[in-house]
């Protein structure tokens, strides 16, 4: 980017009380492109089955690319990963470090990993300890005299800078700062055997001088550019320095400002409402290096001040040297994940999506080298990417991740990029993982489906699909609705024209006299809609609702038998299919498991139900389910109307992923012919008729290669009015999930 020069003093001093929005803003969140090359989901990396590890943060790779060295800080150790053929990632075993890694850089062969060794807040302590990654022998161990938290290692390899940070302790005195002792930035120089490193203390007299609580630095992260000019993040000061490594000198430093930002959701209301302007301190966690004079703050936030205002700004910032602004996301990046489903709705009265990581990667050569930008979401789960090349971040694609990305690794010489999660939900079958991509298609395979913009020029928001139907007339045009994640139910339209998949309009479903969880839709012969509501064993009944297509409103609704209703457990309806005429219609209803107290067998048979419109009866059948395997329990899904008159229902268990807990062993379609079935009663003294089934397609194998991490919940299946078959999977609203939505298109095949 074009350089400026050194900014004066007056700049600084706009730039600590003015807000950055009066700087270059982000684009519209949405934009669709097809340059040269897009990244693709080549492989993902169990740091959990695979090496043993708790959790994998931070991420380097060797010189030639073929192997990675991570972070695993609850375990003390760090783990390596041979990554020679990125599809199939191999484990390699880990090194214990005699404490809590917080950071590591490749300095082959040998490894530097800053080391947390404290014994309190007030009195911390740490190690750079240095392994040799060729025989796993720690070959150096130097004391740090504070807790050590970022490393980066200079790009002529000579240098490597260390942040001290000394967090402070958020129990003591409500978390304010300052809080001794403080931290400080130390240079490593790396000239000569390891043994016999020399290490000094930068001189940060001049933000200790200017920082709104100097005394306690809390320096927070680093990057080194080809200047040798070390960016710093003094996150919870709000400021930012460049400290030149040669001298030890600080160059430059100033206020990280504050961003307003326009329609945001700030209301954990279990609605997703992007309609509240807000000021917030940006707080930037990571920092990266663009080019010489211009880099790039993950705008976190992380501080809670006197007044209770909390920092993060929810996007980005570009700064140049000088600390004018080059560039501000605002709030087009959170716009950008959510038009994707990728909105944590439970962290909307904290930082929102919360982007706390950030790396840049040369792509190519020459006239023909890219410029990448890789911008991580914590509590989003996803990388956005943005060419960088001219300037202006031009947003590219949006890449899933596991629960809570922490370490970004680009690795231009292989065209490759990834991304390790330090969350996990191990016992339901989700790890820490490290996700890998590749440099090549010119077209993405995700998102799979994202949404317009609504008449305000926010994201249509949505997240959780479950139940799927197609028009009957239209064959671009499917529908959708949202489960119980969102406090409201919600019929999405969706077009299937393009690549990927829109939502083109939501509209609420008013009227419902119990509040919704909408699992299953179905198109009526007059346009309007069926839906199945499924009930909780408790507060909530299961439902049959009959709703208007142009208003959301209620026209009728239908509860299962009494009887049988009092003796429900959790899992109840879960699809709905419809035939017939209007005024005399005949609805079907999967119950999605067995409901002991009700006459199923559990484990072996669950019900399928059909209701007489004309006739208000009901009448009931066994549909018998899969034997358990290693996935936990198995149900159902989704019921739809095939072509032929048959049906299909979508059975599937509670796993994920092929390794760490609950494994994903069962995501397939069955047959039933419901129109030629013996339904009864559901207490007939005779029992229920066991209806026989048969399989149409096991979805396992085409869930697993267009998924970073097999997803549990296949959900939805609908077959268009030109007979092409599509399924959707719910992404969990991110509650302890991944957030990733695969939107499979099957073509025509019943």
């Amino acid at each position: 980017m074009k350089k400026l020069g050194i900014a004066a003093v007056g700049l600084i001093l706009v730039l600590i009380l003015s807000p950055l929005s009066a700087f270059s803003k982000g684009p519209k969140h949405n934009p669709i492109r097809t340059p040269t090359a897009l990244f693709q989901h080549v492989g993902t990396f169990d740091v959990m089955a695979g090496n043993g590890s708790a959790v994998a943060e931070i991420v380097d790779v060797t010189v030639n690319g073929k192997q990675l060295v991570y972070t695993d800080s609850e375990n003390g150790a760090i783990g390596f990963v041979d990554i020679s053929d990125p599809a199939h990632p191999v484990a390699q075993g880990t090194v214990a470090v005699g404490g809590e890694p917080t950071s590591l850089v490749v300095l082959d062969p040998l490894v530097l990993v800053g080391v947390n060794t404290s014994e309190s807040y007030a009195s911390p302590s740490g190690e750079l300890v240095v392994v040799h990654r060729n025989n796993r022998k720690i070959v150096a161990v130097y004391e740090l005299g504070g807790q050590p938290d970022s490393l980066a290692l200079a790009p002529d390899r000579k240098r490597a800078a260390i942040v001290i940070e000394n967090e402070r302790d958020e129990d003591f005195d409500d978390g304010l700062i300052p809080q001794l002792p403080s931290g400080t930035l130390l240079i490593v120089d790396l000239r000569g055997p390891a043994k016999k490193w020399k290490i000094t203390a930068a001189d940060l007299s001049p933000v200790m001088e200017s920082a709104f609580a100097g005394s306690d630095l809390e320096a927070e992260f680093v990057d080194i550019n080809n200047r040798n000019q070390a960016v710093v993040s003094f996150q919870e000061n709000n400021h930012l320095a460049i400290i030149d490594l040669v001298t030890g000198r600080t160059v430059n430093h100033f206020s990280a400002g504050s961003v307003e930002l326009k329609n945001v959701d700030t209301k954990e209301n279990d609605l997703i409402e992007f309609d509240t302007p807000i000021t917030k301190r940006a707080e930037p966690d990571a920092v990266a290096w663009i080019d010489d004079d211009s880099f790039a703050t993950a705008n976190e936030g992380d501080y809670e001040d006197a007044e209770g205002e909390e920092g993060g700004s929810r996007g980005f910032t570009v700064f140049n040297v000088d600390g004018s602004v080059e560039y501000e996301s605002a709030e087009s990046f959170e716009h950008w994940l959510a038009s994707m489903g990728h909105y944590n709705e439970g962290r909307s009265e904290n930082k929102g999506c919360e982007p706390e990581s950030a790396e840049m990667g040369v792509y190519g050569n020459g006239r023909h080298g890219r410029t990448l930008l890789f911008v991580g979401s914590e509590r989003c789960n996803a990388v956005g990417v943005y060419d960088v090349s001219h300037g202006f971040p031009e947003p590219l694609q949006v890449l899933p991740t596991g629960i809570g990305p922490e370490g970004l690794k680009a690795i231009p010489k292989r065209n490759l990029f990834v991304a390790s999660t330090e969350t996990d939900v191990a016992d339901a079958g989700i790890p820490t993982m490290i996700n890998i991509y590749r440099l090549g298609q010119a077209t993405a395979a995700y998102p799979m489906i994202a949404s317009d913009d609504d008449d305000n020029g926010t994201p249509i928001p949505w997240v959780a699909l479950s139940g799927l139907a197609g028009d009957p007339e239209d064959a671009d045009t499917l529908y959708a609705v949202s489960d119980s994640f969102l406090a409201e139910g919600f019929i999405y339209t969706i077009d299937v024209s393009s690549q990927p998949a829109k939502i083109v309009s939501r509209l609420q479903v008013t009227g419902a006299s119990e509040s919704l969880d909408l699992e299953g839709i179905a198109v009526d012969p007059d346009g309007n809609f069926w839906l199945g509501s499924e009930g909780n064993a408790g507060s909530r009944p299961n439902l049959v609702l009959k709703v208007n297509a142009l208003t959301g409103a209620v026209i009728s609704e239908i509860q299962l038998p009494a009887g049988l209703e009092e003796n429900a457990r959790k899992n109840g309806i879960e699809g709905i299919a419809v035939t017939g005429e209007t005024e005399s219609e005949v609805v079907y209803v999967a119950i999605q498991r067995a409901w002991p107290d009700a006459g199923d067998t559990d484990t072996v048979n669950t019900k399928i139900g059909r209701y007489d419109v004309a006739t208000g009866e009901w009448g009931f059948l066994h549909y018998p389910l899969e034997a358990e395997g290693n996935g936990g329990w198995i149900g159902l899904s989704e019921l739809a109307l095939l072509p032929d008159g048959t049906f299909a229902v979508i059975e599937r268990d509670k796993g994920w992923g092929p390794t760490t807990g609950l494994n994903a062993e069962l995501k397939a379609i069955y047959g039933v012919d419901l129109a030629a079935a013996e339904f009864r009663a559901f207490d007939d003294t005779e029992g229920l008729v066991t209806i026989d089934k048969t399989l149409l397609r096991d979805l396992l194998p085409e869930m697993a290669v267009a998924s970073i991490w097999t997803a549990e919940k296949l959900e939805g299946l609908a077959v268009a009015a030109d007979g092409q078959v599509y399924s959707v999977t719910d992404n969990d609203g991110l509650d302890d999930a991944p957030g990733e939505t695969l939107f499979l298109r099957h073509g025509d095949w019943f």
